[in-house]
């Protein structure tokens, strides 16, 4: 086994309390601190404390301790054995500390992942917190983390993939599209804080077939074309915080049936392809969480102005 120690600082010139609040908004649908959606964002069963369980991405832990306005910890699952946790340290009347530490035993495969691929992430997201409370608690980022080419890259690989489903309830424009359907299909992403949840603004799933949009209805928005072989629809349905591309095929003629036998084979992992893309697109796009909280009312910034 190896131990893992990772530690990473940073001075904040804001009060502890100010900073304190914001660290307990951690997993909260409002959190201004963790970096959605550029990354998964920190997701527990029940409201940060101590026994709630879950974490961000493929990394599990729960709240081991958690004092309010100074200290979260969270004990990471099998088959990691350690800890990770953020601390606000007091400075003085107008500055802080914050420093999150990992501690971890690896087997010798973890290690080699950790030294190769997740250490690189880990740091990243760690940064981009520490930017996050420096942007919402003081108002600018001095030197806020950039991603190397490897980071990002990393980033690509591991992004969400979409899952098989049914074609959902709320797609009554696909639902209804055809009084007859030789195929349909639905891949399904979660839509991540801080992404849109208008339906144009997924339109560029379909990027380089610009079909002609025939219906829009709630937060579905149905595109497609009539052929003499077969008509096409696809709808695109953001709904309960997740997106939806659904397709339905009407085939016509022998033609049809043919074009159809050899463009299906391909459709699923085109479909799955273009939906993941234009997901990962649309979240590196959106402004951070901090930006998010940095904007918003009551932020620390709008009372002090």
């Amino acid at each position: 086994m190896r131990t893992v120690r990772n530690v990473h600082e940073r001075t904040i010139e804001a009060p502890a309390e100010t900073v304190g609040a914001l660290l307990d908004q951690l997993s909260s649908p409002l959190d201004p601190l963790f970096p959605t959606p550029a990354w998964p964002p920190m997701r527990f069963d029940r409201p940060l404390g101590v026994g709630a369980t879950g974490g961000h991405g493929f990394v599990r832990y729960a709240v081991a301790a958690y004092e309010p306005g100074r200290r979260v910890r969270f004990a990471f699952g099998p088959p990691m054995n350690g800890h990770h946790g953020i601390a606000v340290e007091p400075l003085g009347p107008g500055r802080c500390r914050v420093r999150h530490t990992l501690e971890a035993e690896q087997r010798p495969t973890l290690w080699v992942g950790w030294a190769l691929a997740v250490r690189w992430m880990h740091d990243t997201v760690v940064e981009e917190i520490f930017d996050n409370v420096e942007r919402v608690a003081t108002g600018a980022v001095r030197r806020p983390v950039r991603w190397s080419p490897w980071v990002r890259l990393l980033n690509r690989l591991v992004w969400d993939r979409p899952a098989a489903v049914e074609i959902p309830a709320a797609a009554r424009l696909a639902r209804t599209a055809f009084e007859r359907t030789d195929f349909h299909d639905a891949w399904q992403m979660d839509v991540r804080p801080g992404m849109p949840e208008e339906p144009e603004a997924w339109r560029g799933v379909l990027r380089g077939a610009p079909f002609p949009v025939v219906g829009r209805e709630g937060g579905e928005v149905l595109l497609g074309e009539d052929a003499g072989h077969l008509d096409f629809r696809a709808s695109i349905l953001v709904d309960d915080g997740r997106v939806t591309l659904s397709t339905v095929v009407r085939i016509h003629n022998w033609r049809g049936r043919l074009y159809w036998a050899v463009v299906k084979r391909v459709h699923p992992c085109m479909a799955r392809t273009m939906l993941r893309r234009t997901h990962r697109r649309l979240a590196l796009a959106a402004p951070s969480a901090g930006e998010r909280a940095q904007r918003a009312p009551d932020s620390p910034e709008a009372q002090v102005s």
